[in-house]
């Protein structure tokens, strides 16, 4: 967030541009919907940005006609910020191939050079491979762009009213913010209250119990806590949760400090790996020797629900 308030707050929108655009998409409200899109552009274009804020995994763009741009960039998606440089020629080619067979249109653009009709110029950083699946991007009156890159092309994003976004379908059911200051042991045990039959780590991962704790800083966080994934809530004691609770708070504040995690296809707005990755103690560490003082345990992977999972087998014991 810090980087998004630094560079795009007070700019001018001059122009959107989206490859989303699926013959496919039935839905409303979503740009994915060529129709959506064309009113999404008439609302954005010409409008100054005056906020930037996050609820969750969700930014929000706020506009001074109290529009505000909500993007979701669920698993891989990072928005970047630079000097571009648009291919008209490789446009109208991937288009024509849209056109043909949108079944394959993906997998077809995806052979071609840099998957994207954007270029980037600068900064260099903004030049990995990683951030070559541009398909949205807002340009600015200043000539810079606020990009999207979206390898799996699952990112959400569509346009709300500033002043009842948060009572929009989007984000009325979301959870506490972990990190806010409001947010007590006291508050966390009467979430916790709510999913008392469930296994920790979907309960704590559920963004309408708790807001914006992803897989990744989950494992980390019960490893910091000695909390099996998979112990049910109301096995776990008021001791053990406040330990949870604590250092819920002290990885996602250690997640932010250096920048977030670029174990996948996550990057900073200047197209950066954060260093998060660098300090994983159990997430992707299987068969490694547990880092935990007088730990003798070593990480083990399992699958919670549908997600892999990281632990160590000897202070992570499963008791329920």
């Amino acid at each position: 967030m810090n980087g998004l308030n630094s560079t795009v707050i007070g700019l001018r929108i001059s122009d959107v541009w989206s490859d989303y655009n699926s013959a496919y998409f039935k839905g409303s409200g979503n740009i994915k919907d060529q129709k959506y899109f064309s009113y999404f552009k008439k609302q954005i274009v010409g409008q100054k940005i005056v906020a930037v804020s996050r609820r969750a995994k969700n930014i929000l763009i706020s506009l001074e006609n109290d529009k505000t741009i909500l993007i979701h960039m669920k698993m891989t998606g990072h928005l970047m910020f630079g000097k571009y440089r648009f291919d008209s020629s490789l446009a109208k080619n991937i288009a024509k191939i849209s056109a043909k067979n949108p079944a394959q249109s993906v997998k077809q653009k995806d052979k071609m050079i840099n998957k994207s009709p954007w270029f980037p110029v600068s900064p260099d950083s903004l030049k990995d491979p990683f951030n070559r699946h541009i398909y949205f991007v807002i340009s600015f009156s200043n000539n810079k762009n606020l990009a999207l890159s979206d390898s799996r092309k699952f990112a959400k994003i569509t346009l709300i009213d500033s002043k009842t976004a948060h009572n929009s379908e989007h984000l009325r059911n979301l959870g506490p913010e972990p990190l806010n200051a409001d947010f007590t042991f006291d508050k966390f045990l009467s979430r916790m209250n709510l999913c008392l039959n469930r296994k920790i780590k979907q309960a704590i991962t559920d963004q309408e119990i708790i807001a914006g704790i992803g897989n990744i800083y989950a494992d980390e966080s019960l490893w910091r806590a000695g909390i099996h994934p998979e112990e049910l809530v109301k096995n776990i004691s008021s001791v053990k949760l406040r330990d949870l609770f604590k250092a819920i708070k002290q990885t996602l504040t250690k997640g932010i400090d250096l920048g977030g995690d670029s174990m996948s296809d996550y990057r900073n707005i200047h197209g950066e790996k954060g260093r998060f990755q660098e300090q994983h103690y159990a997430y992707q560490k299987t068969g490694t020797k547990c880092a935990r003082a007088g730990c003798d345990g070593t990480i083990v992977r399992i699958v919670v629900g549908t997600r892999s999972t990281h632990l160590c087998n000897k202070h992570q014991r499963l008791n329920s």
